[in-house]
């Protein structure tokens, strides 16, 4: 039985992105992934430019006329300066482009203007208050590395350089199917031993909420020939394929032989806590990930070990979960395997604290909705109240 750490590496080794690469309009990419370098082609700001609204003088010239100097010239933003002549200012306003002559800016909240001379701030520093050309951007800088997500920031500094398109990956397409004669469509009646299926949606917004596209393949039937057509299927119209329930020993579990048949199962246990029984493989060249059944099971394993995999197959370079710590407000004894409790984190002057729920059975998939993180409990360590632990906010 694997740990969850080796799991995650041998995920990680075999996690390369299989998505095509297209262009993508950049006011439209929001979530999608950078495929290549982009470089800078200009610079940011484009020229020496005003960072307040007030008066762009040459400071020696302010210097040698005790700071009062005519007014020549009004500077609005976005319009062509003219050379700033010697002994002179301009009224320049924020954004607005330094004329030539000039290399200070003087604040209008602290100057005064009377019949078309200012008087300047005498406590100016010379070169205050003026964004130099490329302060930002310069012209051939990498602007964003292969592997970036598009978030809204990226699409304005895109936008900065006058791109309208850029080269992203296609947003992966991941098939999914749940397992089980017990499973019943919400909207159903439900018979006796039997429940609806909540792993089939809840697959469904985990996958789209990564800015991936979900292929339902709806619920199989717990049997070997409805199980191949599954993976079969899933397999011509998907990158990867996941698989919800159908992993373990029982005699209704299909899913692992059925895999080693049609590619190769790589692992199919790990010892976390809860989803011991999750599987890893090939459907002939396509990527499979076999889940547990039960829904937390299904969405503690997928945050851990099959999100980083997506992510890495979707060409991002931060596949990795971002662990953060808080103190813990309750006290746990440790178990043989690594733990993942639904906690819910609390912010608070002493800083974040975090407690969980108290139903933590696999089966309680209303402490998921309570809580908003994942409490990593590392195998055998106990956790005291007010340790500082780690946390996987979800």
């Amino acid at each position: 039985m694997l740990t969850v750490a080796e799991a995650i590496s041998r995920l990680s080794e075999q996690a390369t992105p299989v998505c095509k690469v297209t262009a993508a309009s950049v006011k439209h990419a929001l979530g999608l992934v950078i495929a290549k370098d982009v470089e800078a082609l200009i610079d940011v700001p484009p020229a020496d430019n005003s960072a307040m609204d007030g008066y762009a003088f040459c400071f020696q010239d302010a210097v040698d006329n005790h700071f009062q100097l005519p007014v020549r010239q009004r500077i609005p933003a976005g319009s062509d300066p003219e050379k700033l002549p010697m002994n002179a200012a301009a009224r320049i306003f924020t954004g607005a482009e330094i004329p030539a002559g000039a290399d200070t800016v003087a604040l209008q909240e602290q100057c005064t203007e009377h019949d078309g001379v200012v008087q300047l701030d005498p406590s100016s520093v010379c070169g205050q208050h003026i964004r130099l050309r490329g302060q930002d951007i310069a012209t051939g800088a990498k602007l964003l590395a292969a592997g970036t997500c598009l978030r809204a920031p990226e699409l304005g500094v895109l936008s900065s350089q006058g791109m309208s398109h850029t080269q992203v990956y296609e947003p992966l397409k991941v098939a999914i199917f749940s397992t089980g004669d017990e499973l019943v469509e919400p909207g159903n009646i439900i018979g006796p031993g039997q429940i609806y299926n909540s792993n089939r949606s809840m697959l469904i917004g985990l996958i789209e909420s990564l800015g991936m596209q979900a292929v339902d393949l709806g619920t199989v039937a717990d049997t070997p020939e409805a199980t191949r057509n599954a993976l079969v299927a899933g397999s011509k119209t998907a990158d990867v394929v996941i698989s919800a329930g159908g992993v373990s020993v029982g005699e209704e579990d299909h899913v692992r032989q059925v895999v080693a048949e049609l590619g190769s199962v790589d692992f199919w246990r790990v010892a976390i806590k809860p989803g011991k029984p999750i599987a890893f493989g090939r459907i002939g060249n396509k990527p499979f990930i076999g889940l547990p059944g039960n829904p937390v099971s299904v969405f503690v394993t997928f945050l851990v070990l099959a999100k980083p995999f997506l992510l890495a197959a979707q060409g991002r370079s931060d596949a990795l979960p971002l662990v953060m710590h808080a103190k813990a407000s309750f006290k746990r004894s440790g178990e043989a395997r690594e733990v993942y409790l639904r906690g819910r984190l609390r912010n608070s002057i002493e800083g974040p604290s975090v407690d969980i729920h108290p139903n933590q059975s696999s089966g309680a998939l209303s402490s998921v909705a309570w809580g908003n993180v994942l409490v990593r409990q590392k195998r055998g360590v106990d956790i005291q109240i007010n340790d500082l632990i780690d946390v996987l906010v979800y």
